[in-house]
């Protein structure tokens, strides 16, 4: 059976079987029966492959792992669980944001606390200036979702209020190219903080501030889930918001 999202990603990405197979060193042939026949490559061309088309090995070839190593594999993505946000050590919010090259990646309702206890806008503005793809998504202060959030937390209209207060921050990146700051009017679930193939998790427990939730650590392995689950639903809620400062949807990265 052919694998037609082999072909549609290598068309995407400007490759022909034989471009490709150049890369990789392999026939051209060798590539036509990957595209034609569905022939799963060694692991060690997966990799490559999937690392030239900017996808994932378990879209391209979602039968190749059997659904237990799947699992396996996914449990793994999890580096650790702190109980508490509070409880992440400022050092690795420092580490993760320095480290990322193609994309920062920020989801939450306000999220207050990152640019207060990081140089983040300056960091951000530095990154972008090399090239990093950098994407924050707040929560429309006049939406319902932020008014139920608020609500769920005990603290009312301050929660739209702590929005407010986040986007002085943020509005000293309007006009930077490579960033986008966008409103969201979705009910979250979890606060997304994305840098690259790690990312941190916040959990929203109802009548808990985030703050004093749970937080996973999660790192991206090849042939795991998790990571993408909730690096497919960051990319939902960006596709639907609207930039701040031009009302435009959100595109999601190719």
């Amino acid at each position: 059976m052919p694998n037609e999202r082999l072909r549609d990603s290598m068309q995407s990405n400007g490759f022909s079987p034989a471009g490709l197979a150049s890369e990789l060193g392999v026939d051209p042939k060798t590539v036509e029966r990957w595209i034609t026949k569905g022939r799963a490559p060694y692991p060690k061309y997966r990799r490559e492959v999937a690392a030239l088309l900017k996808e994932r090995e378990n879209y391209l070839w979602p039968d190749v792992l059997p659904a237990d190593k799947q699992i396996a594999v996914s449990e793994s993505e999890l580096v650790k669980t702190y109980p508490r946000r509070y409880a992440v050590p400022n050092d690795l919010w420092a580490r993760l944001l320095d480290q990322a090259t193609d994309f920062i990646g920020v989801l939450a309702y306000a999220g207050l606390f990152l640019p207060e206890q990081t140089d983040l806008i300056g960091k951000i503005k530095a990154k972008a200036k090399s090239g990093t793809k950098i994407v924050v998504l707040l929560g429309d202060p006049e939406s319902e979702a932020v008014a139920l959030r608020g609500a769920e937390e005990g603290i009312g209209g301050a929660m739209a209020e702590k929005v407010r207060n986040v986007l002085t921050y943020y509005n000293q990146l309007e006009g930077v190219p490579g960033v986008f700051v966008g409103y969201h009017d979705t009910a979250l679930y979890n606060s997304i903080y994305k840098f690259d193939n790690e990312m941190l998790v916040n959990t929203h427990i109802l009548g808990c501030p985030a703050a004093h939730a749970p937080v996973l650590h999660l790192k991206e392995l090849a042939g795991g889930t998790m990571f993408q689950t909730f690096s497919d639903s960051f990319d939902r809620v960006w596709s639907r918001s609207k930039n701040v400062w031009t009302h435009e949807h959100g595109k999601v990265k190719p």
